[in-house]
């Protein structure tokens, strides 16, 4: 790589790191080309980039970005996911790694939380954003459901008790 294509890759992975709500790092010694191409568009579907990185540069991109305490987990064969919604990328991860063992969770940040390997799992047992709102909405949607059911109840009554007294005479 020459010094050009360094400081563009530098310049991207700065942006990329700054824009990131959530990063998680991984390693992937191990995995079939197949196996990564599978994980990436199980990434892909849900707007997370996943990038093998090249470490000694993207250390360098790390110093001017929130994520510079991450620098450490670089070492190896070291690949990153930046997302916006921590949630899904820590799940598709988590699920990854538990379905192929050569995939290792090394740690993450989201928003300003730095994540151990134990954090990004406790991330991913957290409901979706989706998830959440249909819980709300259930929530919500039950006391009326049961209002309703109280009202209609005395009509639906007389009902049954006017018809049951027009079959008897």
């Amino acid at each position: 790589m020459n010094k050009e294509k360094k400081k563009n890759y530098i310049n991207e992975m700065t942006t990329q790191f700054d824009k990131s709500e959530a990063v998680i790092v991984a390693h992937y010694q191990g995995l079939t080309v197949k196996q990564l191409d599978d994980l990436r568009s199980q990434m892909r579907k849900h707007g997370i980039v996943f990038k093998v990185t090249k470490n000694r540069i993207t250390k360098l991109a790390l110093e001017k970005t929130k994520c510079k305490e991450l620098s450490n987990l670089f070492t190896g064969p070291t690949a990153v996911a930046l997302s916006e919604d921590a949630i899904t990328s820590a799940k598709i991860l988590t699920k990854f790694s538990k379905d192929n063992n050569n995939l290792k969770i090394l740690g993450g940040i989201m928003g300003t939380d730095i994540l151990d390997v134990a954090g990004v799992q406790n991330v991913a047992t957290l409901p979706s954003l989706d998830e959440a709102r249909a819980k709300i909405i259930g929530i919500l949607r039950s006391p009326a459901q049961k209002i309703a059911s109280i009202l209609l109840a005395p009509a639906s009554k007389i009902a049954i008790l006017a018809l049951e007294k027009s079959k008897k005479t």
